[in-house]
């Protein structure tokens, strides 16, 4: 694999700094994308296969999502969260009754912690339901690591051998943490990292790495950047497509720029980039148009804007063949998840939004035949305490993800499941999980599906020669 001097003021590197000023809009880091061209791929791809990182916003409360179903362990977590008499309603619990129809029946794999026994909030049927037919897993107690921890390398001094992550609870830097391995201000994430690893197995190498949640780290790479896509389609070039400020002159000014040729260095490289990417349109949306879903994104809450991206990552999916794609990096958000109060109140509603795109998603690629080759994960800033904050959670650290995909060994739990306590060694107060699996092995694992091999990993993980498990086996 080459490697290219990413110290040197290149003209790609030029290109990627002059996305930043967003002269052009909500085009403007679509159509710098297109200024990237595919340099060495690491692997050969013969087949296809799309990762699809579904982020939530926030910090997702892990302890409602993925809820102790078993007796003892239901009592302890109604205990701590405030539940009602009779295992019923109260506090930030769920009641248990209300999860008798999402209750998850393991295919395999060991006893968990204490004998614990799972359910998924009750606005989760139907990842429920893939979990308990094989499609869906869970990842138990993830989260931003440098090295392994205990509670007592957490609570001691020596930081030059115990690394924390930087500026732990703190959301801009958690998201950037899970998204790029580094703290708010990296620009290059895993995701797109993947996809340099990648680009020449696509014909469009543009397409390797998509967001259809606007400007996102996680799909940004040294060479492969992130190609922005709409729920509708391409992004046009607004101020071609509609006079921009309300004024008609700039739009016309941006058509005589790129209708002619400049002996300016900037100007000629801004037409080929605006040229380019008006090109891009034309072929995304032709190929769009051949697709024709019959599965139905259509929601019970009705406005639904995962659902609304994944729908547009689906047909994009079902393009991958017009379009010459064998390998595609996906990123897609909800917001809303800082639940410090109301967490009863808005929580169910986030969870199930997220449970009817994925379901939904997941539908969409069986129906294309390509279930086994699109592997979809969960990930959010961090989980949240297990103890309550008035009548919400704070912020808190490790959570659980889900796993969903043909391929995913599903029906099963992995990591370790954590005691259902605010003292327990697996808990650093308030019941805030220390992650006892990190954001790398979970990611390293989904890259070795992707096709990174062992060699390639640190290039990707910078940190995962710190771990033992570069692959935790859920697909």
């Amino acid at each position: 694999m080459s490697k290219t001097d990413h110290t040197s003021l290149t003209r790609r590197a030029l290109l990627q700094r002059a996305g930043h000023i967003g002269f052009m809009g909500a085009a403007g880091p679509l159509a710098m994308s297109l200024a990237g061209v595919g340099e060495a791929a690491a692997f050969e791809a013969t087949d296809y296969k799309a990762l699809v990182c579904v982020f939530l916003y926030g910090g997702n409360d892990y302890a409602n999502t993925v809820i102790p179903f078993d007796i003892p362990n239901y009592d302890r977590y109604a205990h701590i969260r405030g539940g009602g008499p009779d295992r019923g309603p109260g506090g930030i619990a769920v009641a248990r009754s209300a999860l008798e129809r999402t209750a998850l029946t393991p295919l395999g794999g060991p006893a968990l912690t204490d004998d614990m026994q799972f359910a998924l909030n009750p606005n989760m049927p139907n990842l429920a339901g893939l979990f308990n037919k094989g499609r869906a897993a869970v990842q138990l107690n993830v989260g931003p690591l440098v090295t392994p921890l205990t509670k007592a390398q957490f609570e001691g001094n020596n930081r030059d051998l115990y690394p924390l992550p930087p500026k732990l609870f703190s959301h801009n830097d958690q998201q950037s943490v899970w998204q790029a391995l580094g703290s708010e201000g990296a620009t290059i994430g895993w995701g797109g990292r993947l996809g340099d690893l990648a680009m020449d197995a696509n014909e469009q190498s543009l397409l390797t790495c998509i967001s259809a949640s606007g400007n996102a780290v996680f799909v940004a790479g040294r060479e492969a950047l992130q190609y922005q896509i709409s729920p509708s389609g391409a992004i046009d070039v607004n101020m071609l497509s509609e006079p921009a400020y309300a004024n008609d002159a700039i739009a016309y000014a941006m058509r005589q720029i790129i209708s002619k040729d400049s002996a300016n260095t900037l100007e000629r490289e801004f037409v080929n980039v605006t040229r380019r990417s008006m090109e891009m349109e034309g072929i995304v949306n032709g190929a769009l148009d051949g697709v024709n879903l019959s599965t139905s994104f259509d929601t019970r809450s009705g406005d639904n804007p995962l659902a609304d991206q994944m729908k547009i990552v689906a047909r994009l999916i079902g393009a991958q063949k017009a379009l010459g794609s064998k390998r595609q990096v996906f990123f897609v958000s909800l917001g809303g998840f800082d639940n410090h109060d109301r967490l009863m109140e808005n929580h169910p509603a986030l969870v199930g939004q997220v449970d009817e795109a994925i379901g939904s998603f997941y539908a969409a690629t069986v129906e294309m035949g390509v279930a086994d080759k699109v592997t979809t994960f969960t990930a959010s800033d961090f989980g949240r305490t297990l103890a309550r904050n008035a009548d919400g959670s704070d912020h808190g650290w490790g959570g659980h993800h889900f796993i969903v995909g043909g391929a995913v060994k599903g029906g099963r739990y992995y990591g370790t499941a954590p005691h259902i306590s605010l003292d327990t060694d697996d808990q650093v107060g308030q019941g805030r999980l220390l992650p006892t699996t990190a954001v790398d092995e979970y990611a390293a694992t989904l890259a070795r599906w992707f096709g990174a091999s062992e060699s390639e990993l640190p290039d990707v993980f910078p940190n995962i020669g710190n771990f033992s498990n570069t692959n935790m086996g859920f697909v």
